[in-house]
């Protein structure tokens, strides 16, 4: 962890707070039960978090160029020209009404409406391994409708409204101008469901593999808008075809997969598809998806961009068990990115560390024969 600290320790102008970072970041990785500014402040011997408070509330620091840094550095550990970048929300519950953003909202972590807060992430996922690269805050219309209240939880009147598909872009374009190595992007229906987010990535060449609802519309041949599911019904049933999504945390995923071209190859050589995933058990279940990636594109290539979104519930999961993601106790907006940018820098090492004792496994052994 030293060795990794020192690449985000000039983001911080000071001594103290340098050194803080680096108990913090310990602190994330201990065996603790709860990581909190209580706990952390235990793990490295003081007696009062107020250490671990000021420097997620009043040191200065660069929380947005750390961010940078945990990036180029999953980068370097785990990038791969055929990764996948993938966008997706999580809640963090809360109690009360003065935590930056927090109010009674659907939190897919919950399952049900909940008082929480919601941040936006941008994951990164090649064979190599997968860790979280980006993040942003959601802030409700009530919040960003009230200013006084912004300005209570250190929240910019400069800070607009914006819907977690904006944040989506908001963190692929910082991805693009930084020149993360990917070829494909994903997301769930509450992202893939949005045209104008389809037509964003379309514009700048970017392939993806967006889940949408059942009763979506794509544009086909002669521009006529039809029902995705209308579409992978008329397939016949040679069309559907089983494979592997990879491995889940009940055994192999496998199910049968379908697509349908739905519109002509233009002169940029990329196609349009349909992509539909039904299950074994129940083939009345069945997902959806709209595709656009180079024309050579095959069906398993496709299943492999659709499985890799789960694996940015996996690097939730991880980040939450092991780095503490949601356990912070902070009120103030920048506070939360600095605790949750904190935490993605503890999982990116995590992430490094088994992707080296992994290549180590699989080096090759010189023969003798």
């Amino acid at each position: 962890m030293v060795g990794f600290h020192a690449r985000i320790a000039h983001r911080f102008g000071r001594s103290e707070p340098r050194d803080r970072a680096l108990d913090y970041l310990t602190g994330l990785l201990a065996p603790l039960e709860r990581k909190n500014g209580w706990t952390l402040a235990e793990q490295v011997g003081q007696l009062r978090p107020d250490g671990v408070q000021r420097l997620l509330n009043l040191s200065e620091w660069d929380e947005d160029a750390v961010r940078d840094d945990v990036r180029d550095f999953v980068v370097e550990t785990i990038g791969a020209r055929d990764g996948i970048l993938i966008g997706d929300d999580t809640g963090f519950l809360k109690k009360g009404t003065r935590s930056a953003g927090v109010q009674r909202q659907y939190s897919g972590t919950a399952g049900r409406t909940e008082n929480c807060q919601i941040g936006t992430f941008l994951a990164y996922a090649s064979s190599k391994g997968r860790a979280l690269i980006d993040r942003e805050l959601y802030l409700p219309v009530s919040w960003t409708d009230d200013r006084e209240r912004c300005r209570a939880a250190g929240i910019g009147d400069e800070v607009p409204f914006a819907t977690k598909n904006e944040h989506l872009k908001w963190m692929l374009q910082r991805a693009i101008d930084a020149r993360v190595p990917f070829a494909w992007v994903t997301a769930d229906e509450a992202y893939g469901q949005v045209k104008h987010l389809r037509s964003w990535l379309e514009e700048r060449r970017i392939a993806h593999v967006l889940a949408t609802k059942v009763n979506d519309t794509v544009t086909t041949v002669r521009w006529a808008e039809t029902r995705v599911d209308e579409l992978i019904a008329s397939l016949p049933r040679q069309a559907w075809k089983r494979i592997s999504a990879g491995q889940g945390t009940r055994g192999e995923r496998i199910y049968d997969w379908a697509r349908i071209a739905i519109r002509p190859v233009w002169e940029n050589g990329f196609g349009h598809w349909v992509l539909a995933r039904r299950s074994l058990g129940d083939p009345t279940e069945i997902a959806h998806y709209v595709c656009h990636g180079p024309v050579g594109t095959r069906l398993k290539d496709l299943v492999k961009v659709a499985a890799a979104r789960w694996t940015i519930e996996e690097s939730f999961q991880a980040a939450k068990t092991e780095c503490g993601l949601d356990h912070y106790q902070v009120r103030l907006y920048r506070a939360w990115y600095r605790h949750i940018t904190l935490a993605m820098a503890a999982l990116a090492y995590l992430t490094a560390l088994r992707a080296h004792e992994a290549a180590k496994g699989a080096a090759p052994t010189t023969s003798t024969s």
